[in-house]
């Protein structure tokens, strides 16, 4: 038991208690709905369902993945209620224990989306009966879900340890906002506190060499994926074992998963700047201003598309005969070329209106979209066609537009949504479940909870390829399956290196016939093949999910895709950054000044982690029906689920915050500033918050009404030592963090204890900085990723071990189907 006062500052102890005993609040008024317009209860609402499944195999067809399961959710804020709401999109009963005055987050837009199709039950756990009925729930559940400080569920006795010994088979995830241990288990859930923290911030691109604030809450809504995935994952082993574990998938694992290939670095790199500005550092793959006043963002990522672009554009020549290039084109991305030549591009496309660039770039090859704003993409064809808007009529706020669900299983679909509850709504008819049978013999220790899975990795650059690399953070045998040039990715070093942890590589060439043969006999073996080919590519290699699962009919395939399957843009080639622009998170960033391309690839590891969420609920339906699937979505879902409470629509609720050049926080007391040595973030919301800064001597009393307070604040701020301010802030209660850069966090004791970093060893004996666990379990914890394939080091290795004689390999190297290669070396 953790003394909950023992060393903490008044900070940690001064905020509101998760079982604070307050008064019953009401649910508010219940807006006038027509009946017709109210959602139907569902049959996991309309009775208590006792599992079936034990024993044997489910025989349904196409029940939800999760049907049957059952979740205690006790988390607040965004991230626990957002990965409690994947588990109750896809069937499981959910039920929501709020304290008497309510989730903190009720007031926040996004609230009735994160809760949707859940049961809302009021406990006060300052009460012995209260407490006593939540254990006669976690006694019944599958899985419970609470996201408060360690120390304090150790104190009121619903810590992991005291939970999973009145439940054995439960899966307990914890998702503390920060870290379980240190002083980071006391942080509020802060994207912005966390974003300094952890380097986010001071890694964003920017006019001036400054941190900038993120307006959209990226890092919890990743977590809130990932730890989706997670619950999922130890549901998947406990259909072997009969146990249940801990997962903890908290803040910093949330940002390690989002942040995983900007992390990888060599020891002793410098922190420089990225020329480029807001827009971006590549000249070939960032935002523009056309005639029009139009902003567009052009994607020539690979070599192909920027040739053709600079060809479209009419300044390829230029570009190409300059000394400085010296006739290689990649080098206009170095740092000392890319400012002249992103002017000369930038000077092109002054020439025209948006429309005809976007046309032009399209007939040349080169994919490219426009930046709009929020409404305009969740308005637009495309987002309808592939299901990802709906309405659902609210008790409290009327009809609420939503983003809908952004992960299809073919087999076990999502189910239809309900409507958020009103607090306590199913106090008095909401019955504990019937008790969970005990496991029997010794709880199994494995390598993940995906060990003994294979999955057949295809994809490139980031969506589909880091999807492969998350299932192998969770214990899967990956082999990245690459044709014989390799990923592109591989042409930008530690970004590659990021997201290809934890695999081994086999190039094959999949056009030929016996390279699709040799592909085929993997396939037999296999449990899951990802891809993020274009749609109609699979059909024309036949490595579809028809062709596969005729071969394997228990394969699961993921696929992800730009823009989702059907629409007008279906077809379209999809990057993260062009998602970005047209989903409205570069104008919301950017505010009233030029839109802002967010520096890391939101779209694409939110859709890599909910394609792995995807592979695993698939897994774990297969195991109950012994049936495969195929599974898609797409970075179009993503950019709605990536700004969650920012789209929601309904009548009367207030503006999604946007930001502004360099945007430094919405107000004087809630924002980044410049101290002495490098920069911290304040986040003084509450009366007692800010009156905090006065009894810290950070403002005079006379000072917090006026216009000037900020002026003042700055002034006496910029003068102080970083680590001494942010001490003297939490000891005031203000919550305050450090602003880290990246290259300061890989070295940090926190982070490393964490296990979010290592330290890997290359293949030369040098040292590189990477990420590490993306989640810890309690007892099936995979060993960290020691390594990044090369291109085809792992031909032989893989072919042989799955089954091909030493003769054959050889034969198909000969032959030019598979490619052998060495050991990866990073410059």
């Amino acid at each position: 038991m953790c003394n909950l006062a023992s060393g903490l500052p008044k900070a940690a102890m001064s905020g509101p208690s998760w079982t604070s005993i307050n008064p019953v609040c009401g649910a508010g008024p219940r807006s006038a709905v027509p009946q017709r317009f109210l959602a139907p209860t569902t049959a996991k609402h309309a009775a208590i369902l006792p599992r079936t499944d034990v024993g044997g195999p489910l025989e349904v067809k196409s029940l939800s993945a999760l049907n049957l399961v059952r979740v205690v959710d006790c988390s607040e804020g965004t991230a626990g209620p957002m990965a409690a709401m994947y588990l109750a999109d896809f069937g499981a009963d959910v039920v929501k224990v709020e304290r008497p005055s309510g989730d903190r987050a009720r007031s926040n837009p996004g609230f009735p989306l994160w809760n949707r199709s859940k049961r809302s039950v009021v406990l006060d756990l300052g009460a012995l009966t209260d407490r006593e009925r939540l254990r006669a729930f976690l006694r019944g559940a599958d899985v419970c879900v609470f996201s408060q400080p360690l120390g304090e569920l150790e104190r009121i006795e619903f810590d992991p340890v005291t939970v999973r010994a009145l439940n054995p088979g439960i899966v307990y995830l914890h998702m503390p906002a920060f870290s379980s241990h240190g002083p980071g288990a006391w942080f509020p859930e802060s994207v912005e506190l966390l974003a300094a923290e952890s380097g986010v911030s001071a890694s964003q691109y920017s006019f001036e060499d400054v941190p900038v604030d993120p307006v959209i809450p990226h890092v919890l809504y990743g977590q809130a994926i990932w730890a989706a995935a997670c619950a999922a994952a130890a549901l998947f082993e406990r259909e072997g074992s009969g146990f249940g574990q801990t997962a903890t998938v908290g803040g910093l694992h949330g940002w390690a998963v989002t942040m995983t290939g900007a992390v990888t670095r060599r020891p002793g790199t410098p922190v420089t700047h990225a020329p480029g500005g807001p827009g971006g550092p590549i000249p070939f793959y960032r935002l523009y201003q056309c005639q029009d006043e139009g902003w567009l963002f052009m994607a020539g990522l690979t070599q192909a598309f920027h040739t053709q672009a600079f060809a479209a554009l009419g300044v390829l020549e230029e570009i190409i005969v300059d000394a400085r290039i010296g006739g290689e084109l990649l080098a206009v991305a170095l740092p000392e070329n890319a400012p002249w030549v992103i002017e000369i591009i930038a000077r092109a496309f002054r020439g025209r209106p948006r429309d005809e660039w976007i046309r032009i770039l399209r007939e040349a090859g080169c994919p490219s979209g426009p930046v709009w704003d929020r409404s305009t993409w969740f308005d637009h064809e495309q987002v309808g066609a592939i299901g990802m808007r709906v309405s659902l009529a609210d008790p409290e706020r009327g009809l609420v537009e939503m983003p809908g669900i952004p992960l299809n299983l073919t087999r076990s679909p999502a189910g239809t949504p309900a409507p958020a509850p009103t607090l306590g709504q199913h106090s008095t008819t909401a019955e504990p479940w019937p008790l969970r049978p005990a496991p029997e013999g010794t709880a199994p220790v494995a390598a993940g909870p995906l060990a003994e899975v294979k999955v057949l990795d295809l994809g490139a650059i980031i969506a589909g390829t880091y999807a492969g690399s998350l299932l192998a953070s969770l214990g899967a045998d990956v082999i990245k399956v690459e044709p014989l040039s390799g990923d592109n990715l591989r042409a930008f070093g530690p970004t590659f290196f990021g997201y290809n942890l934890g695999k081994r590589s086999v190039c094959m060439d999949l056009r030929s016939d016996a390279g699709r043969e040799a592909f085929y006999r993997l396939v037999r073996q296999a449990d899951v093949v990802i891809d993020n080919y274009r749609p109609g590519v699979l059909e024309r290699l036949k490595i579809d999910y028809s062709s596969l699962s005729a071969i394997n009919s228990k394969v699961v395939c993921v696929s992800v895709t730009g823009y989702g399957e059907g629409g007008p843009l279906g077809s379209d080639p999809g990057f993260d950054p062009l998602l970005q622009a047209a989903s409205g998170m570069m104008q919301a960033q950017g505010g009233e000044s030029e839109p802002v391309f967010y520096s890391l690839p939101v779209n694409d590891v939110a859709s890599a982690a909910t394609a792995a969420l995807g592979a695993v609920l698939a897994l774990y339906h297969r195991q109950r029906t012994h049936k495969g699937q195929r599974v898609w979505t797409s970075l179009a879902a993503q950019s709605l689920m990536m700004q969650s409470a920012e789209v929601v629509r309904f009548e009367g609720r207030s503006p999604a915050r946007t930001g502004g050049a360099d945007f430094g926080g919405p107000s004087p007391f809630d924002r980044l500033y410049r101290v002495s040595d490098g920069w911290i973030r304040v986040q003084a919301k509450t009366d007692s918050e800010v009156n905090g800064l006065v009894e810290s001597g950070f403002l005079l009393a006379d000072e917090l009404a006026e216009a000037g307070a900020e002026s003042a604040l700055a002034k006496r701020l910029r003068a102080l030592d970083r680590s001494e301010t942010v001490e003297r802030l939490r000891l005031a209660s203000v919550p305050a963090s450090p602003v880290r850069t990246l290259a300061e966090v890989v070295i940090h004791p926190q982070f490393r204890s964490e296990r979010v970093v290592q330290e890997l060893r290359m293949a030369d004996g040098s040292a590189v900085y990477a990420t590490g666990a993306f989640a810890a379990f309690s007892r099936t914890q995979a060993p960290l990723a020691s390594a990044v394939p090369g291109m085809g080091e792992h031909s032989r290795e893989v072919l042989e071990e799955w089954g091909f004689s030493p003769g054959e390999v050889t034969n198909l190297v000969e032959q030019g189907v598979v490619r052998e290669g060495a050991p990866l070396w990073m410059p």
